[in-house]
């Protein structure tokens, strides 16, 4: 039950920071907020690891660098796919790999969660798909002057993006028990590397205005939040149980945007909040 919580706390950690980071990347490109959220992410947990306790051990580190990769990456292939793909596609297809990869490398290392809890599992699944998806006026924007098209480039980087990601939650799994925040912390280091070096690389890096530079903060603490709750429910849960309700962080982003923007939110993706609720429901009691 406790990991179950947990996995709850970093779904609405992660979901209350994309919302937040959608409304920064609509005043500067995406990279230049990450730029300095991930960096102050990092100081964060600097700041409080050595009160945390646990057992640092090579493995957990080096798992700790391998998740941080794999987030960094996926961030910035994910944002590459939304910048000429229809979101209507891209968002819903990375969902269904980010929940589904971990739940299928669970099943074959072993996990046989009960009855209950697969078909919550399952739910969680179609949920993920439901919440993503766009409202039909979203889905038929154009980006930036042309209209969004799902190209094989736009493909490789989507399920590029979905990999990446569910690697991400499978490095925190294999971190292990009781590992403290050290591991965490070269978790944040390592996607810093990642993303400074791509925005060197695009041209991007400089920092952000100063009320973004605020949001970036509010991100980073998210950031912390969320990826610190997931490595603990791993390390007391099973990762094709935690990784499929960390993965319902959409329905917090949509239901932010519905309340604070005053967003239309599309029968699909109700129903997909519903289902969210019920699955939940079903793998905490499973």
């Amino acid at each position: 039950m406790t990991s179950v919580l947990l996995a709850l706390v970093a779904a609405v950690s992660y979901g209350v920071s994309d919302f937040i980071g959608g409304l920064a990347s609509r005043r500067v490109a995406a990279l230049r907020v990450v730029l300095v959220s991930y960096p102050v992410s990092l100081l964060m947990v600097l700041a409080v690891a050595p009160f945390a306790g646990g057992e640092v051990t090579r493995s957990a580190v080096l798992w700790g660098a391998a998740s941080g990769v794999a987030g960094g990456l996926a961030v910035w292939w994910f944002y590459l796919a939304l910048a000429d793909g229809p979101m209507s596609v891209v968002s819903p297809l990375t969902a269904i790999l980010v929940a589904g990869l971990p739940v299928g490398v669970g099943f074959a290392t072993g996990e046989r969660p009960g009855v209950l809890a697969v078909t919550g599992i399952a739910l969680a699944l179609i949920a993920v798909v439901l919440v993503s998806r766009e409202t039909p006026e979203a889905a038929g924007e154009a980006v930036d002057g042309h209209r969004a098209r799902f190209t094989p480039t736009v493909a490789w980087l989507t399920v590029g993006s979905g990999f990446a990601f569910a690697l991400a939650f499978i490095g925190l799994d294999r971190i292990g028990d009781d590992p403290g925040l050290w591991p965490l912390a070269m978790s944040r280091a390592a996607a810093t590397v990642v993303v400074w070096a791509v925005a060197a690389g695009a041209g991007q890096f400089r920092l952000p205005p100063r009320d973004v530079a605020r949001l970036a903060i509010g991100i980073a603490l998210l950031d912390v939040v969320a990826n610190g709750a997931m490595m603990y429910a791993f390390s007391g849960g099973m990762l094709s149980l935690v990784a499929v309700i960390g993965s319902l962080y959409p329905a917090a982003t949509v239901l932010l945007a519905m309340t604070m923007l005053g967003e239309r939110v599309g029968r699909l993706q109700q129903v997909g909040m519903v289902l969210a609720v019920a699955a939940v429901a079903m793998i905490a009691v499973g």
